[in-house]
């Protein structure tokens, strides 16, 4: 890696990036766990802007930043210059001139795209309307802990096409899997919001017990995301043929894993004997987007590191 990157897509990165941030993920996972410090970024500082609300994102970026030897300063935009009427453009030219990182949580993927033109730092997209890099970067290392590498594997996303849909098409071209999504009509993908290249990874089916068949991983989410909850009623009429059960589970691979990135509510996409049962993985997920986050940040900061 040379010169200034962003984390602003998943296809942002090559496979041989991510493989190596897979093995660092590993590694700095496993110092955590023997409580060995390890603070390559000692004295350097991370910006979080939230304009979405979160939990994990906030715990992951500020509790990763804090086990690598950094701090954290977490701005909302209702308490910024940011939501007040300062410009994206003049925002970045300033927090980027008092931090090292920075770390974007908000609606439209233009926001993050243009911060980052005009920052001097590393900018990382925590969540945008488009797409969620972090969060599959950190379903995917608990899959190839659990099960190996997922190159030539099957994802079955189940439900809406949103944000983590797009980013699960996005990484299956980059690291050669397959992704067959199944949504209700009216809600499939948009192969160029999802900036696609073709369709070789992906398969698009009007049933999602045929989606699910042989898969590796059964992923879905909320059948209503951030910014979408006055389509809520409307949405849990169309997803009702959409919820992941077990018996979606017994379509799949006996070795099948099943993922959500939470939170989740159970009875709706996810029915509690699945999220709750011997093939859920959702626990682990969600730690993992501490230990991937944080071999991310050291990556965007210091490059390839040798142990």
């Amino acid at each position: 890696m040379t010169g200034l990157r962003h984390f602003l897509r998943f296809k942002d990165f090559s496979r041989k990036e991510f493989d190596y941030l897979f093995s660092r993920a590993r590694w700095i996972k496993e110092q955590f766990k023997a409580y060995k410090r390890y603070w390559p970024l000692s004295d350097r500082t991370l910006v979080m802007i939230f304009e979405k609300a979160s939990t994990r994102t906030r715990l992951s970026f500020e509790a990763g930043i804090q086990q690598l030897g950094g701090s954290a300063i977490y701005l909302n935009t209702r308490d910024s210059q940011l939501g007040r009427g300062e410009s994206v453009e003049d925002a970045a030219e300033v927090i980027s001139r008092m931090s090292d990182l920075v770390m974007i949580r908000t609606f439209e993927q233009t926001v993050v795209e243009r911060f980052a033109a005009h920052s001097r730092v590393p900018v990382i997209n925590g969540l945008t309307n488009e797409y969620h890099p972090c969060q599959i970067m950190a379903d995917i290392f608990t899959f190839i802990e659990k099960r190996g590498s997922i190159q030539g594997k099957t994802v079955t996303w189940i439900g809406d096409s949103n944000n983590m849909c797009n980013t699960w098409l996005q990484a299956a071209e980059v690291l050669d899997f397959n992704v067959h999504v199944s949504t209700p009509p009216g809600y499939e993908v948009s192969p160029e919001v999802a900036g696609l290249h073709g369709t070789r990874h992906f398969s698009q089916f009007s049933d999602p017990m045929e989606a699910a068949k042989g898969a590796d991983i059964v992923t879905t989410d909320v059948w209503t995301s951030m910014g979408f909850e006055a389509e809520n009623e409307e949405r849990v009429r169309a997803f009702a043929d959409w919820q992941v059960d077990s018996e979606m589970m017994r379509a799949a691979s006996p070795e099948a894993i099943f993922l959500h990135c939470l939170p989740a509510h159970r009875g709706e996409e996810v029915t509690a004997d699945v999220i709750d049962g011997p093939q859920s993985a959702v626990w682990d997920e969600a730690e993992n987007r501490l230990h991937a986050q944080k071999a991310l940040m050291e990556y965007l900061l210091l490059d390839e590191v040798s142990q």
